[in-house]
């Protein structure tokens, strides 16, 4: 089977001009099929506080009422979105933006309300995987965001990360994935105030004690939750670094069963 990288980018990223410069035009450069994932939640939180929208985070996931779905929307499926395709066509990368709306490409289910209500936020459903894979072999680079759709009519904000560990679990059927989680650290770091403190591997058992020992917290939690999720569902290869991670900058995070 065919490689295919599955890339997934934050707001960190997306936030500085020059990074996010050097990672698309190497994202475009890589041969073979590829898929690019973004989130956007600095600039998101940034616009609402200057709109007054309150912005609520539990365990690194936001609270999404109204207000909130429609600041992410206009952002998320428009400007940012539409902003990185613009750029990858400028690098010679034949790029499509797509929400979870467009084309049914992947729905979620509002999630319940048991001990929090996180208002309208979706948890992944499925993954219009024919679709994608006629993309990919048409040589287009999908470019998807964080709104996905319940089918009925509702957008709902679902987790980026949640979203490259569900392309990249449905494609495995496919191609060997490799996905790569891209943030403004080198990897997970064993001390927070320590860029060099990189730890090569994690395994579940690792992950575990470095959870209990706080080591790892808030937004990191659910993004190496997905990681796991994704290695147990056939992905090939998970790893977590930086912008750099495409380039000739090899260190990195590299998560393991």
């Amino acid at each position: 089977m065919d490689e295919l990288q599955i890339i997934k980018i934050g707001g960190n990223v997306i936030d500085h001009t020059e990074k996010l410069q050097t990672f698309l035009k190497d994202f475009a450069g890589l041969n073979g099929p590829k898929i690019l994932v973004h989130g956007g939640g600095k600039e998101a939180t940034s616009l609402a506080k200057k709109m007054g929208v309150p912005v609520k985070l539990i365990e690194g996931r936001r609270i999404t009422d109204q207000a909130n779905l429609d600041l992410v929307t206009m952002l998320y499926a428009g400007k940012i979105n539409k902003t990185i395709v613009a750029q990858l066509q400028n690098y010679s990368c034949n790029a499509l933006g797509l929400s979870g709306a467009d084309a049914a490409s992947y729905t979620a289910t509002k999630r319940a309300v048991e001990k929090i209500d996180y208002g309208f936020v979706g948890d992944l459903k499925t993954i219009n995987t024919p679709f994608f894979k006629n993309l990919l072999d048409l040589g287009i680079s999908p470019v998807c965001c964080a709104v996905s759709h319940d089918g009925k009519g509702q957008l709902l904000n679902t987790n980026a990360d949640t979203v490259a560990a569900g392309l990249a679990t449905a494609l495995s059927e496919h191609y060997e994935v490799v996905l790569s989680y891209c943030f403004e650290k080198k990897g997970v770091l064993q001390n927070i105030e320590d860029e060099h403190s990189v730890i090569p591997e994690i395994n579940f058992k690792l992950y575990s004690q470095l959870k209990s020992a706080g080591v790892i917290a808030d937004g990191m939690l659910p993004k190496l939750h997905n990681c796991f999720q994704a290695l147990k569902n056939g992905v090939k290869e998970v790893r977590i670094g930086n912008s750099m991670i495409l380039s000739t900058e090899k260190q990195f995070t590299k998560i393991i069963q």
